[in-house]
């Protein structure tokens, strides 16, 4: 049996420390913060860097370096005869398709398969799931690549926001929209359904979010996903309290379901749309043969 390793990055939302439970590894997402390099789960945790998004610190995401990529390949192949990396969408950032270069040449051709499945977040976390799951069945990395991009927009992602700060300073609402989104209470809930974060709904209150979330998931289940089983989860940049309510409040409309992740999103994420926010999300189960 060939031995396959499964990498990612850390806009999965898995953590060094769920990586080693796991049997992966990942790659961790660097940010510059005030013209200084971090790294996600490395020299950066969540509390300094909500303390520093507190503090209105100039922050901006990265791409991982090519050499870092390469280096973490290097020493999986010592071990294994085969890589499976799988990172955010090429629809949110370059680093997939660097990724892809790199594979395409010698000594990564044949051996490191780089998969865009157009995943972030807590369903870009399930299709690394879904991959070792395939790895334990002894399946090839051509067949588990194969599955994976046939089933990657088998997935829904709804987010709604605090605050309209961050989407302000990412361009996607205007100054004069933020201002009055505020005054009015507006909470806009973002839908991810493929490579790209769009607008789904604006309404008043953050209770009303949460139910235009719960009503769009449901939808989605029941059409999109008729007859088919799927993975439920849930993330949030809130705090655990108010999670554990949200997660409360999933169940209730889900009964039938378990919720099998609640975990914070990760910290490219959360730096465009900054603290106080909830997301859901599902993901077909996925037919393997």
């Amino acid at each position: 049996m060939n031995r396959i390793a499964v990498a990612t990055d850390s806009n999965s939302g898995i953590t060094q420390s769920m990586a080693r439970e796991m049997g992966i590894r990942v790659l961790p997402m660097p940010f510059f913060i005030n013209g200084e390099l971090f790294f996600e789960d490395i020299t950066l945790t969540q509390a300094e860097f909500y303390k520093k998004l507190d503090e209105d610190a100039d922050i901006s995401t990265s791409q991982p370096a090519p050499g870092d990529v390469t280096d973490l390949w290097d020493e999986l192949l010592r071990d294994n005869d085969a890589v499976i990396y799988i990172p955010m969408s090429s629809g949110l950032s370059a680093s997939c398709e660097t990724a892809q270069a790199l594979a395409e040449d010698e000594p990564y051709a044949g051996k490191v398969y780089v998969v865009d499945n157009q995943r972030i977040s807590i369903t870009q976390r399930q299709s690394v799931l879904d991959a070792l799951e395939m790895v334990q069945k002894g399946m090839t990395a051509p067949e588990i690549v194969d599955v994976l991009l046939r089933e990657k927009l088998e997935s829904s992602i709804y987010i709604t926001v605090d605050t309209l700060k961050y989407l302000k300073k990412g361009g996607r609402v205007t100054p004069a929209g933020a201002a009055l989104g505020s005054v009015l209470n507006i909470k806009p809930v973002l839908q991810i359904q493929g490579e790209e974060l769009d607008a789904f709904a604006k309404v008043r209150g953050m209770k009303a979010a949460r139910l235009r979330m719960l009503d769009a998931m449901e939808k989605d289940i029941r059409e999109r996903f008729a007859g088919k089983k799927v993975h439920l989860a849930a993330a949030y940049t809130c705090t655990e309290e108010e999670a554990a309510g949200w997660a409360e409040q999933i169940r209730g409309r889900f009964p039938d379901l378990e919720l099998e992740m609640l975990d914070p999103l990760s910290l490219s994420v959360s730096c465009h749309i900054g603290k106080g926010s909830m997301a859901i999300a599902c993901s077909k189960v996925v037919d393997a043969r």
